[in-house]
């Protein structure tokens, strides 16, 4: 009797078990764990359909946290949830469930089938916010490798605390659905030295070593190698950054023994008598230091072995980029050029080393600011007809027509035709009043002529 009752009491705590076994799996399979949430509302032990009540009657706040300080203060609105998405709350279920109840805490989302443009224009807001703070905060500094007098070091990186604004916003599309959205801080990390992109800078940096190219200044070769060129260098993002004030010594060598602006001219008149002109014209060219030190410098890291000036001279007056460069005869001016004499009142053009034309002329009168400058200067431009404008020496306002005008000052000097003078005299310039206001003036016979002699950046010598 004791062994039936025995197996008797056995057999009743199994069928218990299973019971209980029964009962958890249906209320697992059909119920939320006690710690769950969906989209920010507790639902812990509803069923699906007490759920989605629940959470469908729930307002959203629309607020934003950022480590539990507001962000964002939104407009309540309603959750969106609607009959459309009732299904989804059994899916819902089924993503929480365990075997056993389970305390867990977790946040299940809901995203609603027709969803609400607050959610757009929160995020845009929450970018804006966190983006606006930044600018209080300290950004941080990428590690990155740097070649210097010809050796490659690497700098450390510096930690700042600007917020990771995509991660921040990453977060806010996880979290959207919540009637309350709450971000954690992450904050943007800067590129550390064992990074692949510095590993990759610094082998760029290494094919800058010990290169050496050829520097071509007209019919003058420069051979200089990378440490000549190159005081530092980094290369970030895809691009080189050069300093290279390293070269900028053999520059000015090259200018002072080539270069042709800013110095006067040994030059041979109509009449054969050898001259010095004055070093205060516009025409000619400088190398810029700055500008070859920076072709130069990408001349080595793309491999290049020769380097022409050319692109890198400058100039002054109305063409800043030089003129004259590669002109090597007749000490630098050519064989084409204008030769204008102050004491003689006349002027010649030449081209190719011969006379076409020459003419009288009345340049500026003998006063300051008149006067028409001695020096090389260059035609800017030509136009025809034009409109010159100034001050009469009375201080009143001119304005003449005139049908050839060829500058070739910056402050108005220039070759054209003077119908309204009547005053040719080879002395008239040396009056007060009687020339020019740094022009050269010509017979409108001679200004046609003449105009079709000249051309654009061609030399003008007067002395």
């Amino acid at each position: 009797m004791q062994l039936k009752a025995r197996r008797l009491v056995i057999a009743i705590i199994a069928i218990v078990i299973v019971l209980l076994g029964v009962i958890m799996t249906w209320h697992q399979h059909t119920h939320f764990n006690r710690n769950t949430t969906v989209n920010g509302v507790a639902v812990g032990g509803m069923t699906t359909d007490g759920a989605y009540q629940k959470v469908k009657a729930t307002d959203r706040t629309n607020d934003v946290y950022l480590d539990g300080k507001l962000i964002y203060n939104g407009q309540a609105s309603s959750s969106g949830i609607t009959s459309a998405d009732k299904g989804k709350f059994v899916t819902a279920q089924k993503e929480q469930r365990t075997f056993f109840p389970s305390g867990k805490k977790q946040n299940v989302l809901v995203t609603p089938e027709h969803s609400s443009n607050q959610t757009s224009a929160m995020r845009d807001a929450v970018e804006t916010a966190v983006s606006e703070m930044n600018k209080g905060r300290k950004a941080p500094v990428d590690a990155y490798a740097k070649l210097e007098n010809g050796k490659i070091s690497t700098i450390a990186a510096k930690k700042g605390n600007q917020y990771d604004v995509k991660n921040l916003l990453k977060q806010f599309d996880n979290k959207k659905n919540n009637g309350t959205v709450r971000l954690t801080a992450h904050y943007t990390q800067p590129l550390t030295a064992d990074s692949k992109t510095v590993q990759n800078e610094k082998t760029k940096l290494k094919g800058l070593i010990n290169k050496r190219v050829n520097y071509k200044v007209e019919n003058e070769t420069y051979k200089l190698n990378s440490n000549d060129i190159i005081t530092s260098a980094t290369y970030q993002n895809g691009k080189y950054s050069f300093d290279t004030h390293a070269v900028n010594n053999q520059i000015a060598k090259i200018n002072n023994k080539q270069a042709t602006l800013g110095k006067s001219f040994k030059f041979r008149t109509h009449s054969g008598k050898e001259i010095t002109t004055s070093d205060k014209g516009s025409y000619g060219w400088k190398i810029s230091d700055q500008r070859a030190g920076q072709s130069l410098a990408q001349a080595v890291a793309d491999g290049k072995k020769t380097v022409n000036a050319k692109a890198d001279i400058y100039g002054i007056g109305y063409n800043r980029r030089g003129t004259g460069y590669g002109v090597t005869a007749n000490n630098g001016i050519g064989n084409t050029y204008v030769e204008l004499s102050l004491a003689d009142q006349h002027v010649w053009f030449y081209k190719n080393g011969k006379c076409v034309f020459d003419a009288d002329v009345v340049t500026g009168s003998n006063t300051p600011g008149n006067r028409t400058p001695k020096g090389v200067w260059y035609i800017m431009y030509q136009q025809s007809p034009a409109t010159l404008r100034g001050s009469n020496y009375d201080g009143s306002l001119y304005s003449s027509p005139v049908q050839y005008w060829s500058p070739f000052t910056d402050t108005g000097c220039g070759f054209h035709d003077a119908s309204w003078r009547n005053n040719w005299s080879k002395t008239e310039y040396l009056t007060t009043t009687g020339g020019s206001h740094g022009c050269a003036n010509m017979h409108p016979a001679d200004a046609g002529t003449a105009y079709h002699d000249m051309e654009i950046n061609e030399p003008v010598v007067i002395y």
